[in-house]
């Protein structure tokens, strides 16, 4: 049976299959590292299944990223929509919270994120072609709104340097937890990073998100 002639759900799962290899791969080996042969071979299907569902390696890259984006809305848009349009001091800074402490969880526990933050993380580091993409679809858009809730709780205003780049050091603190989860693993004494540990990791960085927007509170 040829890829055309496979059942709808069956090329749905095959393209599911790609996307998840792909991320794994490019995430691991980066893009020029790795090769249509291995992402198929990973997949469980044939070279001719890229080409036929996404054009080729370049649009099954940028399809990783469109999926990041659509998997990242649905985790944090709730929490964002909870808050609603015109959120008072207080409300802002607990979605805040409940936006550091969802993230984390989402980085720490669900599954996917394994290959999702290795991914984004090359991406930007390497200034990948898909980048554009991750910044229109999700860097920019969420912290764009993180820094208008951080406005509303702090004070501050919402595009100065300041609020900017202190939305990205809280940010920053949840990715950590991915990228060094070995040696926190080793420095905790964990075997492992399971749910009671992240909740742990959790209620640390809420505790933390508390405290910045305390002393910035107490700053005015």
């Amino acid at each position: 049976m040829t890829v055309r002639e496979q059942p709808e759900g069956r090329q749905q799962a095959t393209r599911d299959a790609l996307i998840a290899a792909a991320m794994r791969l490019f995430g691991g080996q980066g893009f020029n590292g790795t090769s249509i042969r291995q992402i198929a071979g990973e997949a469980g299907t044939n070279s001719a299944s890229i080409a036929y569902h996404f054009g080729g390696k370049d649009g099954l890259r940028v399809a990783c990223a469109q999926t990041i984006a659509t998997r990242m809305s649905a985790v944090l848009e709730p929490v964002l929509t909870n808050a609603g349009p015109d959120p008072d001091p207080q409300t802002a800074a607990r979605t805040l919270e409940q936006l550091a402490a969802t993230m984390a969880q989402f980085i720490l526990v669900r599954p996917e994120a394994e290959n999702i933050a290795p991914f984004m993380l090359r991406e930007v580091a390497e200034a990948g072609a898909v980048l554009e993409i991750m910044l229109e679809k999700v860097i920019g858009p969420m912290h764009g709104r993180v820094c208008q809730l951080w406005a509303v709780a702090t004070g501050q205003p919402a595009e100065s340097d300041e609020s900017r780049l202190t939305v990205f050091t809280m940010i920053g603190q949840i990715l950590y937890f991915r990228i060094g989860r070995e040696v926190v693993k080793c420095r905790m004494g964990w075997e492992r990073i399971g749910s009671a540990e992240a909740d742990t990791i959790t209620a640390t960085i809420a505790r933390n998100v508390r405290a910045i927007i305390a002393a910035e509170r107490s700053a005015q």
